[in-house]
């Protein structure tokens, strides 16, 4: 299954090392955004088939970018996949009121990332 993904982080390493995990793994092809501006611009232009969200973004963060996502028509429909180092119990609880498919921990094993979004995807 040939899926386009958006990979929004403000750290380079990680843009690259999901970006690279995902192509090597699954052959999917790849959007990165640095920001959540940026990420807004490319997920209403290129409509990617998932969206793998970085939660603190200086600027706008994942919370402020996920609402203007899901506010947009052309973008509101798109599954979204946060993506946070903080991911003890009382921070699940903050995140309940968010439209979001799921949520994952960094450090993420860029390897397994796909079959984690593939899971994700297929329980939609």
């Amino acid at each position: 299954m040939n899926i386009n993904i958006l990979i929004v982080d403000d750290e380079e390493d990680v843009r690259a090392i999901a970006k690279l995990g995902l192509e090597m793994a699954a052959g999917w092809n790849v959007l990165t955004a640095s920001s959540g501006q940026e990420a807004l611009k490319v997920a209403a232009t290129h409509k990617p088939d998932v969206i793998l969200l970085d939660m603190m973004m200086p600027d706008m963060d994942g919370r402020a970018t996920l609402q203007q996502l899901k506010a947009n028509p052309a973008t509101k429909k798109i599954p979204v996949i946060l993506l946070t180092a903080k991911l003890q119990q009382s921070d699940r609880e903050s995140f309940t009121d968010m439209d979001v498919a799921a949520i994952f921990a960094k450090p993420f094993r860029p390897l397994k990332l796909a079959e984690q979004i593939n899971e994700v995807l297929v329980a939609l």
